[in-house]
């Protein structure tokens, strides 16, 4: 059951149309993460499911309560939600301990300490309940932050870009210990992020968002295998897109073929490791390649049409070389249309 579900949730500002008939359910014990590049209206999103904005249009609702509809707006403070902030918003004069603790008044002060300290415990943080914000790193901060968020014990957890501000191996860290703990609560919790390797990486499921509608939401794997649309395959990584006709149970491009439904014109979207350069396939010639790590990325050409291929290193061709190159079904999507 969802601890949280947008239903139709629209917002304008002025002539911009920041959100679009946007739906989106949240299920406890389970991180979902919402992706999409700056001003998709993302954050929007997640302003209006946690009361922070009012929306024109659409509902907002736990499985026992309305918390926002057309008569109906119930707010923030009062919809067991906890926020994080990219900015982690935390009180200056406040110390870690106190941070931590604001807003548990209800409880005594020994149940409140235990349940602070406790939270700290959960983010690696306990050793620092006594310091001040200003004394602490950004991946310190969030981790405080994050605590929080937690120390309620809300049912929904939303964060919005919790991890923009850090760097490398400390944002592989932090990223770590918080998701660890997000998922000790048993909270629903919503990560927004433009980070695409990130959101896969976390998400038990995802949502894609582009010009403030959601395009696809399932498994991570399920979107980024079989794209709902172009867009929403460009949004989860690097893509090729081939013209293809669609004939005799395949799709034909200058590339090879893959199996697919219909006739007429079609396009492809291929995902670079989709090329594999063997003993079968086209005849393709090899441009540029570039060392990129793990593997090399050589663009590839063949009956003028181009293409980049992601490719071992094993395998890995030289600048001038006739390939041969065949195309993987499991990371090719074709949709019908020129």
């Amino acid at each position: 059951m969802s601890a949280l579900t947008a239903q139709g949730l629209t917002k304008r500002y002025g002539d911009k149309l920041a959100v679009d008939d946007a739906s989106l359910s949240l299920a406890a014990g389970q991180i979902t993460c919402l992706l999409g590049p700056s001003g998709c209206g993302k954050s929007t999103l997640l302003r209006l499911m946690a009361g922070l904005e009012v929306p024109d249009a659409g509902t907002v609702r736990t499985p026992d309560r309305v918390l926002s509809d057309a008569p109906t707006f119930i707010p923030p403070e009062q919809r067991d939600i906890g926020l994080v902030f990219q900015d982690y918003a935390l009180f200056p004069h406040l110390t870690v301990e106190q941070n931590v603790g604001f807003g548990l008044d209800r409880l005594s002060a020994p149940e409140r300490r235990s349940r602070v300290l406790a939270q700290l415990e959960r983010v690696r943080m306990a050793d620092r309940a006594g310091a001040y914000p200003q004394a602490l790193s950004g991946g310190e901060q969030q981790r405080v932050a994050l605590a929080r968020a937690l120390a309620r014990e809300p049912g929904v957890v939303l964060l919005d870009e919790p991890f923009s501000g850090l760097d490398g191996r400390l944002k592989a860290e932090v990223r770590a210990a918080s998701l660890a703990a997000l998922r000790a609560s048993g909270a629903a919790v919503l990560v927004v992020t433009h980070d695409a390797e990130e959101a896969m990486m976390m998400a038990d499921d995802l949502a894609l968002m582009r010009q403030g509608r959601i395009l696809q939401t399932g498994a991570p794997r399920d979107c980024y295998l079989t794209p709902a649309s172009p867009a929403a395959a460009r949004l989860l990584g690097d893509t090729v897109e081939l013209a293809a006709v669609l004939e005799g149970g395949f799709a034909v491009t200058a590339f090879g073929k893959v199996p697919a439904e219909g006739v007429g014109h079609a396009r492809l979207i291929a995902r670079p490791e989709a090329f594999r350069v063997g003993s079968e396939g086209v005849e393709a010639k090899v441009g540029a390649v570039h060392f990129a790590g793990p593997f090399v990325l050589a663009d590839i050409e063949a009956a003028g049409q181009t293409a980049v291929a992601r490719v071992p290193h094993a395998l890995a061709p030289v600048t001038g070389d006739v390939v041969r190159i065949r195309l993987e079904p499991a990371f090719c999507s074709v949709f019908a249309g020129s």
